[in-house]
């Protein structure tokens, strides 16, 4: 029988907690400060610690930070409010196998009770940084997310990757819809990680960067010789991602002709290179993506409906930042350990000022924008610590975000040269008082004519 220590100061929480805990066929012992969890641990040991992480005589940091000291190798669960979510974090970054938020969802706590105890026992790290933060941080645990994403914990967040979950399997088309930075790429990938396709290729286009003549050549490939310039035969993507996935990016960027051809080769499956007689039959499940309403794309007569319906059997909308408010600190100090690694720095977190800032500001520019600004902030710290004077991004006023796309052309025109009037032409700023990449504004600069 495997044993559970719980460190709980609320008696009645902890007793409902052991009670619930025992019945799921767990040895659970309980002690309500960190003191009486120590005395316990050297006598008698445990096989998992669930503890709150305010405590009367110390917190579960503390906790942490002794288990590494006495070199015992036991996942510890940190149980807190959503207010302390950033000393969560950190405590993930110490050594902490998972943290759950108060109050506890049973279901959630036993799934995540299972998957520390499966985990290989690791010790919390020694060198974790002290009150006066002189020393190196730990590298995150197994129980940190070590990938090139974080999925998230909002409700949000949650129901997203619940559908991707759900859709995955199928050989369904999948449109993802959502502004720009808000991570559509990786949900494809995702995607294609838990489909059957999984072990072949996975080949993404960026729909919106490919020139109009050179579009059924990226798709489709091309024989030497077939017109000027191509020196020797290429692969298109079609046939570079067969038995595997082809994810189009910013689809809604294709132009008219080039939409023909692509309908013609999803209702087919066949494919012919540029310049050539010979067809191909190729496998492929497609993903696409967009930022832009295709629906009235449609209706302006821009977009195929035929091929709309053929890219969209099953839709995935993708939540803004802004409306994912308990994601944004896990995704700042998620940014912040893959900056801390790129420029090898060893920064610990962000401070209260910091984390006030992030969760107030209203992100324009998604993901993306919060990568890139914890980047750089990570750079110029010079402390162990973010400061809202390495946040300077986040000082703008939230009032001047123009914001975009809207539905009437001519105002989104005018929206337009008001931000770049505002930046003084900056592209990137304007960009950015926008809510859009600087691709997406170039080409709303082309399709305007607009040449400030």
């Amino acid at each position: 029988m495997k044993s559970i220590l719980i460190v709980e100061d609320d008696i009645t929480y902890g007793m409902m907690l052991k009670t619930w805990l025992s019945k799921k066929g767990f040895q659970v012992t309980s002690a309500s400060s960190i003191t009486r969890a120590q005395k316990h641990l050297e006598t008698e040991g445990a096989d998992l610690i669930l503890s709150d992480l305010r405590l009367p005589d110390k917190d579960g940091i503390d906790l942490l930070k002794w288990l590494g000291i006495q070199g015992m190798s036991i996942p510890l669960i940190m149980m807190t409010s959503y207010a302390d979510i950033q000393s969560a974090v950190q405590a993930m970054k110490l050594g902490a196998s998972d943290y759950v938020a108060k109050p506890v969802n049973p279901d959630e706590l036993l799934k995540k009770i299972g998957e520390a105890m499966k985990r290989p026992s690791v010790s919390p790290k020694q060198t974790i940084c002290s009150e006066k933060g002189d020393n190196t941080r730990s590298q995150p645990s197994e129980g940190t997310p070590s990938s090139d994403y974080l999925e998230g914990e909002s409700d949000a967040a949650k129901q997203l990757y619940n559908y991707v979950r759900l859709v995955a399997p199928t050989t369904m088309s999948v449109l993802i819809n959502g502004a720009s930075g808000t991570g559509k790429e990786y949900v494809a990938h995702r995607i294609h990680q838990l489909s059957k396709r999984a072990g072949q290729p996975f080949v993404a286009i960026d729909c919106g960067s490919i020139p109009k003549e050179l579009a059924a050549s990226e798709f489709f490939g091309h024989v030497k010789g077939s017109f000027t310039g191509a020196l020797t035969d290429k692969t298109g993507a079609f046939v570079a991602a067969n038995g595997g996935t082809i994810f189009l990016d910013e689809i809604g960027n294709l132009s008219y002709e080039v939409q023909i051809q692509l309908l013609r080769a999803l209702q087919e499956r066949k494919i012919r290179p540029v310049g050539s007689n010979k067809e191909i039959t190729v496998d492929i499940r497609l993903v696409s993506a967009t930022n832009e309403d295709l629906e009235q794309g449609i209706e302006k007569g821009t977009f195929r409906q035929d091929l709309f319906h053929r890219i969209n059997e099953f839709t995935l909308r993708m939540p803004e930042l802004k409306d994912r408010k308990e994601d944004i600190l896990l995704f700042a100090n998620f940014f912040l350990d893959q900056a801390n690694r790129e420029l090898d720095k060893q920064l610990i977190g962000f401070d209260d000022a910091a984390s006030k800032a992030l969760l107030e500001y209203h992100w324009p520019g998604n993901l993306r924008q919060m990568k890139n600004i914890v980047r750089r902030a990570t750079l110029l710290a010079q402390g162990k610590i973010i400061t809202p004077n390495e946040l300077t991004e986040l000082q703008e006023p939230i009032h001047t975000q123009i914001g975009l796309p809207l539905r009437n052309e001519e105002t989104e025109k005018q929206k337009i040269i008001e931000a770049l009037r505002q930046t003084g032409n900056n592209k990137s700023r304007a960009a950015q008082l926008l809510g859009i990449d600087r691709k997406t504004l170039y080409n709303k600069l082309s399709l305007y004519d607009i040449d400030l």
